[in-house]
């Protein structure tokens, strides 16, 4: 009589949490992108040109800076409260917008969703990878992120089209209702970690070398997205019009699905082989995306950077998630958003300066290498601490 060994089963990923957790994550995309190419064009109408550029300006930077201070708030909250704050800052201030489009109410308005942005990324970021199991963390990451990347591809189309079609008092309404009413489903979630213990602020994250190599390496092609998202347009002008649509499209379609199997790989084989891959597909990506004159090196080179880039979304989130313990996580969701946030504003930043010296091809091809650079981070990133940090 012959026996056969099962293998264990694999803890579920998709639970009654996680799902209520999604709705949050939708709304908290459909908040931030619905009315992000809307504003700066209200603003432009009505106040000029420098309040347009200001408008998402204050935006990003209210994010970031909130980002790195949104530990203290959560660790003093707890999911549920500082995730519905965000929520709610997020999109309620929108609704000054219908009164005024002064420069003053438009740039405050901006600041204070940056604000509320910034919060609900941190906690809902540190809720979700304790909602997912440990061992299949990231797929669970790469899944949720799905939801989140999916719901930012539609709403940006979709708010300049609502503005096109009904006007933009519908897209500021739209705004303030989907992040506040989707607070409704907030009690449902857990309160605090399930592990108690002292958080750790982000200056202390700051410090920890297993944090801050994996973030770098993050960073460092999260500048290339930047970069994409704000160039590519003007670096292929003169060009066939199906390019620039088609290049940014490649890019997300191939993050988005990068992001999924680099986190069934990453579960099976780990996620610290995944970081140079990324990298390399990064650096090359881009390195393609510069031969500008040549559409088809555009479009294909934006895919290869968006594959890299998902690699590198996925693995970098799983491994500083990994090396924490659950009271950790919101100090985690900050540094990882930072460095996502600021690499994007740097590259493009950099990239305004060099680009009217070079012209766009040689500062594109400075940025693949640049990047490629940054393998020499990789080693550093790889190392795990030998026991999962307390306090960093």
């Amino acid at each position: 009589m012959s026996t056969t060994t099962r293998a264990p089963a694999r803890p579920p990923i998709v639970t009654g949490a996680l799902l209520v957790r999604m709705a949050t994550v939708m709304a908290s995309s459909i908040g931030f992108f619905l009315p992000f190419a809307v504003v700066p064009e209200y603003a432009e109408r009505s106040a000029g040109a420098t309040v347009a550029g200001a408008a998402n300006a204050a935006l990003l930077v209210t994010t970031v800076a909130v980002e790195l201070a949104a530990p203290a708030l959560v660790a003093r909250l707890g999911y549920r409260w500082a995730l519905g704050l965000g929520l709610v800052a997020l999109g309620g201030p929108t609704l000054v917008l219908l009164t005024s489009s002064d420069a003053a109410a438009v740039i405050a308005v901006s600041a204070l969703r940056g604000v509320g942005f910034a919060v609900t990324v941190v906690a809902g970021g540190a809720l979700t990878a304790e909602l997912v199991p440990a061992e299949r963390r990231g797929e669970g990451l790469a899944l949720v992120g799905l939801v989140s990347g999916v719901s930012a591809l539609l709403a940006l189309p979709a708010g300049t089209w609502l503005a096109q079609v009904a006007g933009y008092d519908a897209v500021f309404v739209a705004t303030a209702a989907v992040p506040v009413l989707s607070v409704l489903t907030v009690p449902f979630l857990p309160g605090r970690p399930a592990v108690a213990g002292r958080a750790a602020g982000v200056r202390a994250g700051l410090r920890s070398p297993y944090l801050m190599w994996p973030a770098a390496v993050f960073a460092a092609s999260a500048a290339g997205t930047g970069i994409l998202c704000t160039f590519v347009p003007l670096a292929v002008r003169g060009g066939p019009v199906w390019v620039a649509p088609a290049a940014l499209l490649a890019q997300s379609a191939t993050a988005t699905l990068a992001k999924w199997v680099a986190g069934r790989v990453g579960d099976r084989r780990g996620h610290e082989g995944l970081l140079l891959a990324g990298l390399v597909l990064s650096a090359g990506g881009m390195a393609a995306v510069s031969l500008t004159h040549w559409s088809v090196s555009v479009v294909a080179g934006a895919a290869v950077f968006g594959a890299g880039f998902g690699v590198l979304q996925n693995a970098t989130m799983t491994i500083m998630y990994g090396r924490v313990r659950p009271e950790l996580f919101s100090t985690v969701s900050a540094l990882w958003n930072a460095a996502y946030d600021s690499g994007m504003a740097a590259g493009a930043f950099a990239v305004g300066l060099l680009a009217p010296l070079t012209g766009y091809p040689p500062a594109l091809l400075v940025t693949a290498a640049l990047m490629a650079l940054a393998g020499a981070f990789v080693p550093r990133a790889r190392r795990a601490p030998s026991a999962l940090l307390e306090s960093c």
